[in-house]
């Protein structure tokens, strides 16, 4: 299974080399490990927003989304645990 690539800053995560499937498992087990007030940075090759939903589906307002980088080939956005949310 490949690996996703951290950038040499280990709060970014570039998940462009995992197959889709394997996406949101990993983008899940890294926001599960976040403490409060930490956070990282997604890169993907397409719009997460689906994400976005399914993030504040399982955890309604926990977590922040700022888009970095909207496309059209790359698209970055600060994933983070808010502070209340302990």
């Amino acid at each position: 299974m490949p690996e996703a690539v951290i950038a040499p800053d280990p709060h970014v995560i570039d998940v462009r080399t995992l197959v889709p499937a394997q996406r949101h498992q990993k983008i899940f087990q890294l926001v599960n490990e976040l403490v409060p007030g930490a956070s990282f940075v997604l890169v993907n090759d397409h719009d997460p927003k689906p994400l976005y939903y399914q993030l504040e589906a399982e955890y309604p307002k926990q977590f922040s989304w700022t888009y970095l980088e909207r496309g059209p080939e790359v698209w970055r956005v600060e994933i983070g645990k808010r502070a209340q949310a302990a």
